[in-house]
């Protein structure tokens, strides 16, 4: 529980904590505001008269949860990686990637719901943006650029080698964790791969 919950009633307790599972496991389109009220064992008026909208329930869950409780833990999950020093470049993407799987695994029900909504609500987009996105992405550049100077990046934008970097950390860990949790997984020889096409390019070289 964050620490906001100890002023809130039961009930206002008992509806975010339902549709938080709900919204994790189904998704907020499609989870009904009927169902979250019947899992909550209140009435269906009671949530509007508390969060107004299904919407207002989202983002009652999700703002305190970036502002409070994901933003400080990225952000000091996230240096424990960027504070270190690695002589490879394929040795940082393989922490980063071990470091966002803890990370996910010990906190999967809000964030299946974060990765979810982001790309479908502007107002989240904007939070993660502001109480994360802003400082990680600032450090994460200097990083790319001190493997450039080393010679092991090419001298290229650092912000496209981050999206490509990024995104390729990412596609791995939502598939992973989120759109197919009991595939066939083999992680560790799915992680090299990752860091063998990223480092290596999907042209083969003459």
């Amino acid at each position: 529980m964050t620490n906001n919950e100890t002023k809130l009633t039961k009930k206002q307790i008992a509806i975010l904590e339902a549709a938080t599972e709900l919204f994790a496991e189904q998704g907020y389109a499609g989870t009904s505001t009927s169902e979250i009220a019947n899992k909550a064992e209140v009435a269906e008026g009671t949530i509007f008269k508390h969060f107004k909208s299904k919407k207002g329930l989202l983002l009652a869950i999700v703002s305190p949860m970036m502002l409070k409780l994901i933003a400080p833990m990225v952000k000091n999950d996230l240096n424990k990686v960027l504070d270190q020093e690695f002589e490879y470049f394929q040795d940082f993407i393989r922490a980063m990637i071990e470091n966002r799987k803890a990370f996910i695994k010990n906190n999967l029900p809000l964030l299946r719901i974060l990765i979810q909504e982001i790309p479908f609500h502007p107002e989240l987009k904007e939070q993660f943006i502001e109480h994360i996105g802003k400082d990680i992405y600032a450090k994460i550049r200097k990083t790319v650029e001190h493997y450039q100077a080393k010679g092991q990046i090419i001298q290229t934008y650092p912000d496209t080698i981050i999206r490509i970097v990024t995104s390729s950390i990412l596609s791995y860990i939502i598939t992973r964790y989120v759109i197919l949790p009991d595939g066939n997984w083999n992680d560790d020889e799915e992680i090299e791969r990752i860091i063998y096409v990223v480092g290596n390019g999907i042209v083969p070289r003459e």
